[in-house]
């Protein structure tokens, strides 16, 4: 629960606006780090006012068809990722490599107007909501993930040993979630409607749906792990 108390403490001042990273090919969730390579000009002063600001930038989801308007404002999804920038690395050419670390949930209540070369928006945060009337069967939940996840997962890769002491140590159904999802390779689609649902027990409900999907599927190597480093 550490670093749910951590990331509740970081935000406790946070204004409800954020910069928004538009991605094709990245689902951020709390409670995960992803690496980005950071290039283009727009984003480059994006980070820039972050770092000198508040750290925090919020990875959305590009709408499918996205390509025709890319350097414009092609649709978002309703739902990102508030994200804290906890480590940079710049390269003498401008460039810069960061660790972002996903913090909470945030739907989008209203795109701001373009006064600067990168987008922003207004946010509410989501915090994960656990129904009382979940209460009695979420522990066969969160087992039949854990037993589902153990399946899946082969027993040949380094990487394993991070699902292993989550699957080990489950301190919540919901940072169980979150992790799961973002973690194995599922269409960009699905993790998007899981990261869309703050609702825990729904939430579990489908990634335990797909993963079931994914075990008729998948083949004897396992599947995906772990998003690959992503560019901008």
């Amino acid at each position: 629960m550490a670093e749910i108390e951590n990331s509740a403490t970081f935000l406790q001042n946070f204004s409800g606006r954020v910069r928004l990273f538009p991605f094709p090919n990245l689902v951020l969730f709390p409670h995960t780090i992803q690496p980005l390579h950071i290039f283009e000009p727009r984003y480059l002063e994006m980070v820039d006012e972050a770092l000198a600001t508040d750290q925090l930038i919020a990875p959305v989801w590009l709408q499918p068809g996205w390509e025709r308007s890319y350097d414009a404002r092609p649709p978002i999804a309703p739902v990102a990722c508030l994200g804290r920038i906890l480590s940079h690395q710049r390269h003498a050419d401008g460039r810069v490599n960061l660790l972002l670390q996903g913090l909470r949930r945030a739907a989008i209540r209203r795109e701001l107007p373009a006064t600067r070369a990168f987008r922003q928006a207004e946010v509410d945060v989501l915090d994960d909501f656990y129904p009382s009337s979940g209460a009695p069967r979420r522990h066969q939940l969160q087992q039949a993930l854990i037993d589902l996840t153990r399946e899946l997962l082969p027993e040949r890769n380094a990487l394993n040993d991070q699902f292993d002491e989550l699957l080990a140590n489950p301190s919540s159904l919901g940072l169980m979630t979150d992790v799961l999802a973002f973690g194995l390779g599922m269409p960009l689609a699905i993790k998007q409607q899981l990261l869309a649902d703050w609702n825990v027990d729904r939430r579990a409900r489908l990634l335990l749906e797909k993963l079931k999907a994914m075990q008729l599927t998948t083949p004897a190597s396992g599947p995906e792990l772990l998003p690959p480093f992503s560019l901008n």
